[in-house]
């Protein structure tokens, strides 16, 4: 080759290396053209990226109606990069269940995140877990239910059994008949009455509660105008039936009172709320009464609950603001750091906490998640981001990822008998509970507790 042939060669190998340096380092860093940007014409970006989290595992990625990626049987997230900045539609897929679906704004050098999606089974079986229940009481560690049996129609008594979700059991508690002997009294002719003259004095359950370690219960009893409370030790053995002292307020003219770790939080007759012996308010809360009152402190944010009135109390100006009508319910999320309300048709969300992941939230923004037809029985929390509600005869299933729309599942309506069912299941009225131990929803209908497969990984 002469001298020449190898100059040109050497110039040219230089140009192209001078062409191509520069791309590739834009390439590495992220620089793309953008051939359809908004405002027209060719435009050189940076690029995106999109991080998914899904459960359960092996689920599929479409952006745009393409299929991407799959996450596998080891990992449930999922990363994309090289994305151009706009809206992409974004659809998790798994065979089986429910879509997800959501449009997510990439934007440059920056990753959308989608940290907490869950897919909803397209089907859920339910079952009758036991009969002739007219109510029931599940434990604080969720592995047991107290259940309300009601007897034959002609004696009019009732029974409480334990049902131990873990060995798949029920076993006796107590009857009405077990109270005879707490609460004397003197039959027609003058004589002492028997155990089976209580028939004759009906021991009615007014509540029922379970002590924090789930290994006891406490029973609020009536007898005519008399009120009694007993403890049941539901692990010992023998069962023995113990009247215990009334629960006395901490303090006197107390209306309502709420105690966090070892702090008393209590409202007085004059409307004052109080921290202990510290004075909170500076005006007074007009007090009615013939109005319920309910204190409820999650966090740092103090509620209070006349009738279905929810006020706010605010430490700025040391006085209850008005903040939710007509509440129905407030509950309180898994991580402690968001609390679902809800009326009869509408569920909102509050933060009580900055949430730095996305969506980013700051500490007492709301949220409005959804507006039903029909009448709102009860909300729970799946997770600490989705929310399970019966409206009507439906069970839906709501995220509270408030970006783009949020999706809602109609999880099972039921039309027809569940096996075991005397008639079709008026779930309108039924009684609900989600249990997070393992994950079921239970449905208490027409005397009958059924329960579903595990709804969430």
């Amino acid at each position: 080759m002469t001298k020449k042939n190898r100059t040109a060669l050497f110039l040219i190998c230089l140009f192209l290396f001078l062409l191509v340096t520069p791309s590739v380092i834009f390439y590495s860093q992220g620089y793309r053209f953008d051939l359809n940007p908004p405002a027209g014409g060719i435009k050189i970006t940076q690029t995106g990226g999109l991080f998914l989290k899904i459960e359960p595992k092996k689920a599929e990625i479409y952006i745009d109606g393409k299929l991407i990626k799959k996450t596998d049987f080891l990992f449930s997230s999922v990363f994309i990069d090289n994305l151009l900045p706009k809206k992409y539609k974004i659809e998790v897929k798994k065979e089986g269940y429910l879509p997800w679906e959501k449009n997510l704004e990439i934007r440059e050098r920056w990753v959308a995140e989608a940290k907490n999606i869950v897919l909803i089974p397209e089907k859920t079986d339910f079952s009758v877990l036991t009969e002739n229940t007219e109510n029931f009481w599940f434990s604080p560690d969720g592995k047991k239910i107290v259940l309300y049996e009601k007897g034959i129609p002609e004696e009019n008594d009732w029974t409480l059994k334990l049902y131990d979700l873990e060995k798949n059991n029920k076993s006796y508690l107590m009857s009405e008949e077990d109270f005879a002997l707490f609460f004397p009294f003197t039959s027609i002719n003058g004589s002492s009455g028997s155990r089976k003259d209580i028939s004759s004095k009906k021991a009615d359950l007014l509540d029922l509660k379970f002590s924090e370690d789930s290994k006891e219960i406490i029973l609020k009893i009536e007898v005519k105008t008399e009120i009694k409370y007993f403890s049941l030790k539901i692990e010992e053995s023998p069962l023995t039936l113990v009247e215990t002292e009334t629960p006395s307020l901490p303090f006197k003219n107390t209306v309502a009172y709420q105690k966090i770790n070892n702090d008393i939080y209590y409202l007085d007759s004059s409307g004052n709320l109080f921290k202990a012996d510290e004075k909170l308010t500076r005006e007074s809360f007009p007090i009615k009464p013939e109005s319920e009152y309910i204190l409820d402190i999650f966090q740092n944010f103090i509620f209070l609950k006349e009738n279905r009135v929810l006020y706010l109390f605010n430490p700025d100006l040391k006085s209850f603001e008005k903040f939710f009508e007509p509440i129905k319910g407030l509950k309180i999320s898994p991580d402690y750091l968001k609390i679902a309300y809800f009326s009869d048709c509408e569920i909102w969300i509050l933060f009580l906490k900055d949430k730095l992941d996305q969506p980013a939230k700051k500490t007492g923004e709301k949220i409005f998640l959804t507006r039903v037809s029909e009448k709102i029985n009860d909300v729970f929390w799946l997770n600490s981001d989705y929310l399970i509600f019966n409206s009507g005869n439906k069970f839906k299933i709501t995220e509270i990822d408030d970006r783009d729309r949020i999706n809602i599942y109609d999880l099972s309506e039921f039309k027809e008998p569940l096996q075991g069912a005397a008639s079709a299941v008026p779930t309108g009225q039924a009684k609900i509970f989600f249990n997070k131990s393992d994950k079921k929803l239970y449905i208490l209908t027409q005397d009958n507790l059924y329960v579903s497969e595990k709804l969430i990984p």
